[in-house]
């Protein structure tokens, strides 16, 4: 388990850039998208015509009110098919500009990823997100192949820890404070981005605080347990993917990963604003 988390988490930036480089910003203003009616326009085309109401479900940590005004109208200033097509564009360009596409084992770390990514596809009940997106076709360039792959693997294991967060009745709010309770991502950052009204995340960190799980603004003892629980579930039930390629290979990939997450970050795709 090990091995296929760190085979999921190095090159997980291949994917998550996605979210913040400029190509992605540009492409969606193009088709007259901005802010969060582009973010939540590319995440969620492959449904189609996504309502908010499946925006939120699916998406699960977002103030639902923000989600509505976004959503509101988005496609009929763009469909679904000109969203997806932007999308692909704008990661092809952006993992380009990262030279992704020269490092010298793309080919083997594609074909490592794609194995565990067309795996995941043989468990897809109740996993939604990841639905749609495996039901997309395979990009042609390589690159994007490895984007598309790493989207899908991405998708599989969010919908996996959503089903974790609800079985141990933690809502979208409860689990953004517990996230930003552990210090591994700044708690303005959570609230800028989620968008949640001050008034509703305070009272949210009080009810966490009756159930035990935080202390003052840190994580309790049985905060920690829960949220290393949750963790750990996740990475149990995304193994169905890794399974495919076993513990030899899951290693090889984790150890292959490092410099495609590592040009992402250099290339400055992660970075916010």
């Amino acid at each position: 388990m090990d091995a296929a988390r760190a085979a999921w988490r190095r090159l997980e930036p291949v994917h998550a850039m996605i979210y913040f480089a400029p190509e992605a910003r540009r492409r969606y203003a193009e088709l007259g998208l901005s802010g969060r009616a582009g973010y939540f326009a590319f995440r969620s085309a492959a449904f189609g015509r996504a309502s908010a109401e499946l925006v939120i479900s699916t998406f699960y940590n977002f103030n639902p009110d923000v989600v509505r005004q976004a959503v509101d109208g988005v496609w009929e200033t763009a469909t679904p098919q000109q969203v997806l097509d932007a999308r692909y564009a704008a990661a092809g360009e952006a993992l380009r500009r990262a030279k992704v596409h020269e490092l010298p084992d793309l080919s083997e770390v594609l074909a490592l990823t794609r194995r565990a990514a067309e795996a995941a596809r043989e468990h897809a009940q109740g996993r939604p997100l990841f639905a749609a997106h495996a039901a997309l076709p395979w990009p042609q360039e390589p690159v994007l192949q490895l984007w598309h792959a790493q989207t899908l693997l991405r998708e599989f294991r969010g919908d996996g820890h959503v089903a974790c967060l609800l079985s141990e009745g933690v809502g979208g709010l409860e689990a953004l404070i517990l996230h930003a309770a552990t210090g591994d991502v700044p708690v303005d950052f959570l609230k800028a981005s989620r968008a949640w009204p001050e008034e509703e995340w305070t009272a949210a960190e009080e009810r966490l605080r009756e159930r035990g799980l935080l202390d003052g603004d840190s994580l309790s003892p049985e905060g920690a347990t829960l949220r290393r629980h949750i963790e750990d579930r996740t990475d149990h039930l995304a193994l169905p993917a890794y399974a495919a390629l076993g513990e030899a290979d899951c290693e090889r990939l984790a150890d292959l990963a490092s410099p495609f997450g590592r040009a992402v970050v250099e290339a400055g795709l992660l970075k916010v604003g």
